[in-house]
């Protein structure tokens, strides 16, 4: 019988929400990514730490730094050929860890009914809180229409959805890039989606690289459209994206570390640098995600 997912997290006493977190490998061992993809994304993002922390390693991660995480993996499948590692493991694992994990689930946009049938499915008997997307290692469009019908059903079950924006560290330096086009993960082709689906949260993960400023645009425009600051280390952060962080945008932007990629340790000491208003930190940390995520504290 499947454990559906129900937050056990004090809101109140963590001290952040770190809303992009991988989750790259299962219990049967398969990873997320194929053996030359997982070797380039580790000589790029040289980070130097386990590649591939199991679900319950990185629940105790973030135990210990006082931190809840959402979790999640990329169905690819289609775009990729490689079989993505188990998403109802993910959220059943989350479940039996639900004092610090949220999951998110991935559905494979072009398997259309399908994925649609799985994305209700994810919710409403596994309890995901939100589904994670790759549109450049999904190969697809995000506003090609033909995916509508996946929006519409999101929508209708009221979570968020994370869409990766702007350059990918997966097939970083592979002849090609390995097949993997920059261009789906223009943020622009968000722009249709949030104007087609109001009632639909996005978040825009990562400072989107080499569209930044379109990113803030969408960002200021569209109120159903956030942004995560994960896949950078926030020392390389472009000033445009500091001031709107200060100002406009200080109640649309989320911290994401992009671990295991990048070190929650390292981010947060990167971030603790930049010129952020005291008052605007807890809004990055914490409240803006649980807006988001739709947790109503007492």
């Amino acid at each position: 019988m499947t454990t559906r997912y129900e937050y056990a997290i004090d809101f109140d006493a963590i001290e952040a929400v770190d809303v992009h977190t991988h989750v790259e490998i299962d219990g049967c061992g398969h990873r997320s990514l194929d053996d030359e993809l997982m070797a380039a994304s580790e000589k790029y993002f040289k980070s130097g730490e386990e590649r591939t922390p199991s679900i319950e390693s990185i629940a105790e991660h973030y135990r210990q730094r006082n931190m809840a995480a959402i979790v999640f993996t990329v169905d690819a499948h289609a775009g990729s050929g490689h079989s993505p590692n188990s998403v109802e493991e993910i959220a059943e694992k989350a479940a039996a860890h639900n004092d610090v994990l949220i999951p998110f689930g991935s559905v494979d946009p072009w398997q259309g009914k399908s994925a649609v049938r799985r994305a209700r499915r994810l919710v409403d008997e596994f309890g995901v809180k939100g589904f994670k997307f790759h549109p450049s290692m999904q190969d697809f469009a995000p506003n090609d229409r033909r995916f509508y019908p996946l929006y519409d059903t999101l929508s209708e079950t009221g979570v968020p959805v994370l869409f990766h924006t702007g350059q990918t560290g997966i097939g970083a330096g592979l002849p090609g890039g390995h097949g993997i086009k920059l261009r789906y993960s223009d943020p622009m082709l968000l722009d249709d989606v949030a104007a087609d689906f109001p009632d639909l949260t996005i978040i825009m993960a990562h400072p989107a690289v080499p569209w930044i400023d379109s990113q803030i645009a969408i960002a200021t425009h569209k109120a159903n459209v956030y942004i995560d600051l994960s896949g950078w280390s926030p020392k390389y952060f472009p000033p445009q994206l500091v001031r709107a962080a200060n100002t406009m945008l200080k109640s649309k932007v989320l911290f994401g570390s992009d671990f295991p990629v990048i070190q929650v340790d390292r981010w947060m000491k990167d971030f603790a640098n930049l010129e952020i208003k005291p008052e605007v930190r807890p809004l990055i940390f914490k409240d803006n995600a649980l807006r988001v995520l739709g947790v109503q504290r007492p």
